[in-house]
């Protein structure tokens, strides 16, 4: 069997921490890791030593974003965003009422500008979804939460914790049954309609430039 990288061992042990197989270690030599003990492929990209999770919620918490229709559209508005302000994408999820996302700080303009241009874009091409009557929805409240991180146990918690979402809420039975994160990236290296930063598309990216 081939030996691994201390690179590959680090990403899958973050691929076990990710989906929920083993706990980040908390030894007290550890505890105060930053982005910079991260797998390589994540760490150069992080040029501030910060990525932000963010929230945003649908208009009086509606569930606007429970039809597949509406999250494909949220997903490609979501890429479109990421190529747009140049960010990496960790993770995400969507959920019926909720957005989650794990992003790096854009290259381009702020993290305010993308997510207000992500909201302007999904809302525009959800508009149909929320007619009733004539009369249609805002799709998303004015605000969202951003909380910066800092520290690579905290990374790993966020990823798994809203992974875990649809499982908690009762939508699906396992994470890997809902299609509209990245859980399945992690687990299985499949699309999810959004470029998510991690080993395997480190890995595409140099065996396309090769």
């Amino acid at each position: 069997m081939p030996r691994m990288t201390g690179g590959q061992v680090a990403h899958n042990r973050l691929l076990l921490a990710i989906v929920g197989l083993q706990k980040t270690s908390t030894r007290p030599a550890l505890a105060e890791r930053k982005l910079l003990f991260m797998p390589s492929e994540l760490k150069r990209l992080h040029h501030s030593g910060q990525s932000h999770f963010i929230t945003f919620t649908c208009y009086w918490r509606r569930p606007h974003m429970e039809s597949a229709g509406a999250c494909e559209m949220f997903v490609a508005a979501l890429e479109r965003a990421r190529v747009r302000y140049r960010f990496r994408v960790y993770g995400f999820v969507v959920m019926p009422e909720h957005v989650h996302l794990l992003i790096s700080e854009p290259e381009r303009e702020t993290v305010a500008n993308a997510i207000q241009s992500l909201k302007i874009s999904s809302s525009l091409r959800t508009a149909a979804e929320r007619e009733c009557d004539g009369r249609r929805s805002p799709l998303w409240q004015k605000r969202y939460y951003d909380r910066n991180i800092r520290d690579y146990d905290e990374f790993v918690e966020k990823l798994r914790y809203f992974h875990r979402n649809p499982v908690k809420r009762g939508l699906v039975e396992r994470a890997e049954d809902w299609k509209w994160s990245s859980f399945r990236h992690y687990a299985q290296r499949e699309d999810c309609g959004v470029e998510i930063e991690s080993r395997w598309t480190a890995d595409k990216r140099k065996t396309a430039d090769a």
